[in-house]
């Protein structure tokens, strides 16, 4: 397969589209020096993008959030979604929207006179973790850890905080893993690179607080899932030592979708019934 950069296709950018090989930036784009990028990952079931308005809204808080403003209403983003998805030909697809400050008058850690552009791509893509989605996944246990939200704005979805994230995954997958879950700044077991983490003990659920760290979509569906089936979540702060108690483990995420866990570092778990259960059921619920 070719790389992104040279592939057939049409790409949304900045209000039109344009050849994906044409879809370029500046050197001195602002984002590129200085992580000023927010960005949506999303997909594409049988031609509908689920969830799809609650990803461009949460695109504009994420802007907010790194001080700047979308020239496009979340309706704009929307039309243009709904525009390169048909040009894409695609109906599972994945779909990714992006902002950033590009280049412009200034080149320097501000950068208020620069313009905000908007691109949106599609593209066809499998199982995040590959047949782990189906077996379990192995994880590594980070060194890096999730910051203090006194040091980054940890609920916006912004290019400069999956930088430790990058280099926990290339550290993992450099073992033989998945991926790596990551402690958060007081060592509470936080969320993988990319996904967020539900475990299963004596019958309930419980996950991370949310409170440093993306409180995901697909998070906030599956406890919606599980609290219609009349199983209790605990959202908790969760200590490393308890990771040896729970039965079983699976992760959260547009692109993970629901993946079950088989390892953690010397920890292992069930690919159990309710981990099946909620794969399944996610499965069906973003095809409605």
């Amino acid at each position: 397969m070719s790389g992104y950069d040279d592939r057939d296709g049409r790409i949304w950018l900045d209000g039109k589209l344009i050849d994906w090989r044409d879809a370029n930036i500046h050197i001195l784009t602002h984002a590129m020096h200085y992580a000023s990028s927010v960005f949506e990952g999303e997909r594409a079931y049988n031609g509908k993008i689920f969830k799809s308005r609650q990803h461009s809204e949460r695109l504009h808080r994420s802007a907010n959030l790194v001080d700047f403003q979308i020239p496009f209403t979340v309706d704009e983003i929307e039309a243009a979604k709904v525009e390169t998805l048909a040009a894409s030909g695609l109906t599972d697809a994945y779909v990714r929207a992006i902002a950033w400050r590009g280049a412009g008058e200034d080149m320097g850690v501000g950068s208020a006179r620069n313009p905000v552009r908007l691109a949106i791509a599609v593209w066809e893509w499998g199982a995040y973790y590959g047949d782990a989605k189906y077996k379990g996944a192995k994880l590594d246990i980070s060194k890096w850890k999730r910051p203090s939200p006194e040091t980054i704005p940890c609920q916006a979805k912004a290019a400069g905080l999956y930088m430790i994230c990058t280099m926990s995954k290339h550290a993992a997958e450099a073992k033989g893993c998945s991926d790596a879950m990551m402690f958060d700044y007081r060592g509470y077991v936080a969320e993988a690179t990319g996904a967020n983490i539900f475990f299963v003990k004596d019958g309930e659920v419980h996950t991370p607080d949310p409170d440093c760290f993306l409180n995901g979509i697909t998070r906030q569906t599956v406890i919606g899932m599980l609290k219609d089936r009349q199983i209790k979540v605990i959202e908790r702060h969760i200590m490393p030592d308890e990771l040896e108690s729970f039965e079983q483990c699976w992760l959260t995420g547009t692109a993970a979708e629901v993946t079950p866990v088989g390892q953690i570092g010397d920890f292992n778990f069930e690919v159990g019934a309710l981990t099946r259960e909620i794969a399944k059921g996610y499965e069906k619920i973003v095809r409605l």
